[in-house]
């Protein structure tokens, strides 16, 4: 399925270059350590989240999209964005969070499909931020994983 169709269309290096924004994530003391709201409006996302949270968000520079970032603690809290990217969609499957799965990711893929869910997109590195995997749950829920190793 992400090889050029599905949720997010094409599984490609502007998608994975725009997660070197990502800062370092390398215990496993959270469930979750990164997640990315799909917006369809960018302008008008930022200025709704900046509204309601009463705080700025930070743009940062990806190529292949528009992204930023909710302030917080890079070295202890768990970072997300807005992002405005061809290949996601807001609403039903528009949300990707990444399970932190710290030193067990080959461990956790291989358990999926028994568990009733799928593989979307095996292992693969992130350069500096480690590797990530794509599944599918059994509601069809599409949720990342990420380890440092």
């Amino acid at each position: 399925m992400w090889k050029g169709e599905g949720v997010f269309g094409p599984w490609d290096q502007d998608f994975i270059h725009h997660l070197h924004c990502i800062p370092p994530m390398n215990s496993k003391k959270n469930a979750v350590n990164w997640f990315e709201l799909a917006v369809t409006d960018f302008d008008r996302a930022k200025h709704f989240y900046e509204t309601i949270l009463g705080t700025a968000l930070t743009e940062v520079p990806v190529q292949g999209c528009r992204m930023a970032m909710f302030p917080f603690d890079m070295a202890n809290g768990i970072g997300g964005s807005i992002t405005l990217m061809a290949e996601m969609k807001p609403g039903p499957g528009g949300t990707l969070i990444y399970l932190n799965v710290e030193g067990e990711l080959d461990v956790v893929i291989s358990r999926v499909a028994a568990a009733g869910g799928a593989v979307e997109r095996p292992r693969f590195a992130i350069g500096e931020h480690g590797f990530i995997a794509i599944i599918r749950d059994t509601e069809g829920n599409v949720v990342g994983l990420h380890s440092m190793t």
